[in-house]
């Protein structure tokens, strides 16, 4: 069976760009179940993507879909967030999904 992982296009709100990635079912059975990933976690689970994205939300019905955000703004080489972002994205708490 292919290992493969889906990327969602980005979307944002006012603070937040957004992705969600899926993850095949060979994968998903490897993934941690009930607990958000560290960028460490996911990338050895092989999911590629730029820095700064945080897995922020686990929606319980579809543990193989991973929720990600980063503030608008972020450096995708660095994962440096802009200072006026930081503190607008600190600022809001997660909602659980």
């Amino acid at each position: 069976m292919p290992r493969t992982i889906q990327y969602s296009d980005k979307y944002e709100d006012d603070i937040y760009e957004y992705r969600h990635v899926i993850l095949s079912t060979e994968v998903a059975k490897i993934c941690p179940k009930n607990k958000l990933l560290s960028e460490t976690e996911w990338r050895q689970l092989g999911v590629q993507q730029s820095r700064g994205w945080e897995h922020y939300a686990i929606h319980k019905p579809e543990p193989h879909i991973l929720l990600f955000r980063r503030p608008i703004g972020t450096d995708p080489v660095t994962g440096k967030v802009p200072d006026g972002n930081k503190e607008q994205a600190t600022a809001l708490p997660v909602e659980a999904h």
